[in-house]
């Protein structure tokens, strides 16, 4: 089969022949349709230093946001069947830590990511835990469902608490921010600020459903919030880009007795006073991944609802072969999801 591998450790990726995958005990074989590129898989191939470090093996299939159709199961499986379109969750949990026992496999302390720690999706056929497969109802395009696993991330960022009737500021419009919009909209915030400093993020963050879109490089993001909220600050903060300097405006925008979500991975450490979490008595919640399984519900009710539209997040299309192009395309800022169509 074809897949796009890291073949060395040094910028880019390669297209290589790689033997199709035999399925085990409580395994399955997805023959993939589509598979998304995520901000991680673009760090990995630039070759950031951080993802340097994190990468232990090589080669490696790359890879995660994927669907696809399961054609072969192994003994035991009984999640899927074969026929089934369906939707990776992308952390492969060892199910017998203390966090997996106690319902929260998606900090597993033996976790396995798809496309970093073992053999990723870019790639016409992937093998993965029969549990790690998620239905996808046919009345969700099926060019939507890779897609799914990194709206799970804005799931569970903007609803870290209930959002209904509150007023939310979304930091950075990349596509989970963009994602979180429509999810913040929806589930009935009556306010949703958003911070971006590129104009075609800017344009899709109003299409997505944001009330106020600042440029963070032209406009004071503090002083617009506090205009609009006549003073009081937002209720809630998503911090979705890794930016330090968004990182401690939060602190400044949301109002005493808030929440603060933080998902967007930050470079370098970032000081800040601890007397502005406790005197203002904010909630502070880390998010990484998805609840398995319960934020793939949640993604399912929304995308089934009509209320959440991807479309227009989808701004590029390719096949695998043309991955540079792919790339290129994210890195020089002309797109802002990209799919590749495989089969």
């Amino acid at each position: 089969m074809k897949a796009l591998a890291k073949t060395k450790r040094a910028k880019g990726f390669e297209l290589i022949d790689a033997p199709v995958p035999k399925v085990g005990a409580g395994e399955v074989l997805v023959k993939v349709r589509y598979a998304s590129i995520c901000g991680s898989d673009v760090h990995l191939y630039e070759w950031a230093p951080w993802m340097a470090e994190h990468m232990k093996e090589i080669p490696r299939i790359v890879g995660h946001e994927t669907s696809g159709e399961v054609v072969a199961i192994g003994e035991g499986v009984k999640e899927v069947q074969v026929g089934d379109f369906v939707v990776l969750e992308t952390h492969i949990a060892c199910g017998s830590c203390y966090q997996c026992r106690t319902e929260r496999m998606h900090v597993c302390r033996n976790l396995k990511i798809l496309g970093f720690d073992v053999d990723g999706s870019f790639a016409e056929f992937v093998k993965v835990p029969a549990r790690n497969c998620w239905k996808v109802p046919p009345s969700i395009p099926k060019e939507w469902a890779s897609l799914m696993e990194p709206m799970g991330n804005a799931v569970d960022t903007v609803l870290a608490e209930p959002v209904a009737g509150q007023r939310i500021a979304i930091l950075g419009c990349g596509p989970i921010g963009l994602m979180g919009i429509a999810i913040a909209k929806a589930c009935g915030a009556t306010l949703v600020i958003a911070s971006e400093p590129h104009p075609l993020r800017r344009e899709l963050a109003q299409k997505m459903g944001a009330d106020i879109v600042v440029n963070p490089k032209e406009q004071d993001l503090v002083e617009v919030v506090m205009v609009e909220t006549k003073g009081d600050g937002v209720d809630a903060v998503a911090e979705m880009s890794g930016n330090p300097n968004a990182f401690l405006q939060a602190f400044e925008i949301v109002t005493p007795g808030g929440w603060i979500a933080w998902l967007g991975l930050l470079n370098q450490p970032v000081i800040f006073n601890p007397s502005d979490v406790i005197m203002k008595a904010v909630r502070i919640h880390g998010i990484t991944g998805r609840k398995m399984f319960s934020t793939w519900e949640m993604v399912t009710r929304l995308l089934t609802s009509g209320k959440v539209d991807l479309d227009p997040l989808i701004t590029h299309r390719f096949p695998l072969a043309n991955f540079e192009d792919a790339f290129e395309s994210i890195i020089n800022h002309q797109a802002i999801k990209v799919v590749f169509e495989l089969s």
